[in-house]
């Protein structure tokens, strides 16, 4: 039986032959085995991909020796927090970060083409979020490092394609995947463990998403908020901005020095749960020593008035510190 090897495939091999590194090799190989055409016809040349997947990662085994090693890939926070894109092949995670962000990731219609974390900054009015697409998650190619930058990224942004009719088994599979390296996902403002995480649901506009996207709904909905999105259309990508930014379970505070009217276009980025005290050592690290009262303006009952060390701030607040 021929073969009838797809172009991708073609392409995959040829990244394979021009790989000079192990982890490229890893990559190359991967994405051969998940673009070759399965039928009886290419069974001993997936054998083989398999072979050589085992004999590429005991080689990497070996260099790194017994002594402990860094994740081949580390991306640096920046902005007002990291979210992750997780998720199985083909959710749409690159075309998502290309319709929210400057960052150009290949885009294609075949798994793996995203092989390493490529971030892109995210604007969400007068903020910038880190949004890094990462390779899929799958039980047989998913590489420790990977879990290792989900495990200290903010956020997650499980994606899942409701173009998919087994929506709800990929979805199932993730979930499993990531329990079972400790890391669970949880609602962004709930209080049990957990990463925090939203569900993005790509594709809206395929044939039969809104079905697909009712059942998303209960069966994950109960855990984790739900948006449904299109990074062709642009249906649901605001809201997806908003939800990225609470994912993150930051609030924004405003400094304005006495006499003078607040910055409004440079937040100070804190944690939820921040308090005066945190916003005074955030906007300089003496003010804390030597805070004497602050002022707050914020919500409607606070305009000005003096409030405590201890006060829990909010999203939008504008203190004025005094020394």
């Amino acid at each position: 039986m021929p073969a009838n090897l797809t172009p991708e495939y073609l392409a995959a091999e040829k990244k394979w032959k021009a790989a000079t590194t192990p982890q490229d090799r890893l990559a190359a190989l991967q994405e051969m085995l998940a673009t070759i055409p399965k039928h009886k016809g290419t069974d001993k040349m997936q054998a083989d991909i398999k072979r050589r997947i085992a004999q590429v990662r005991r080689e990497m085994q070996r260099k790194g020796g017994t002594a402990r090693q860094k994740p081949f890939y580390h991306v640096e926070r920046e902005g007002a927090g990291q979210v992750v894109l997780v998720g199985p092949p083909n959710s749409g995670k690159s075309a998502l970060l290309r319709a929210l962000s400057r960052a150009e990731p290949e885009v294609a219609p075949y798994p793996f083409t995203t092989r390493m974390p490529l971030p892109g900054m995210v604007p969400f009015e007068n903020v910038q979020i880190q949004l890094v697409d990462l390779p899929p998650l799958t039980r047989e190619f998913s590489e420790g490092w990977l879990y290792a930058i989900i495990r200290t990224a903010d956020a997650v942004a499980l994606t899942l394609s409701l173009g998919d009719e087994d929506v709800l088994g990929q979805a199932e599979t993730a979930l499993r995947l990531l329990e079972e390296a400790r890391i669970p996902l949880r609602a962004p403002q709930a209080t049990d463990e957990g990463k925090s995480a939203v569900t993005v649901a790509t594709h809206v506009d395929a044939p039969g998403a809104a079905v697909r996207l009712d059942l998303l709904r209960e069966f994950v909905g109960g855990r984790l908020p739900v948006v449904a999105v299109s990074p062709v259309t642009g249906e649901g990508l605001e809201a997806l901005r908003r939800a990225l930014f609470e994912s993150l379970g930051v609030i924004r505070v405003y400094s304005k020095p006495p006499g003078r009217k607040a910055d409004l276009s440079a937040p100070f980025i804190l944690r939820r749960g921040a308090t005066v005290l945190d916003a005074a050592e955030a906007i300089h690290k003496d003010f804390a020593a030597q805070l004497r009262y602050a002022r707050l303006w914020g919500r409607d009952e606070y305009a000005g008035q003096m409030v405590g060390r201890d006060h829990l701030l909010e999203d939008g607040d504008i203190l004025e510190v005094h020394r």
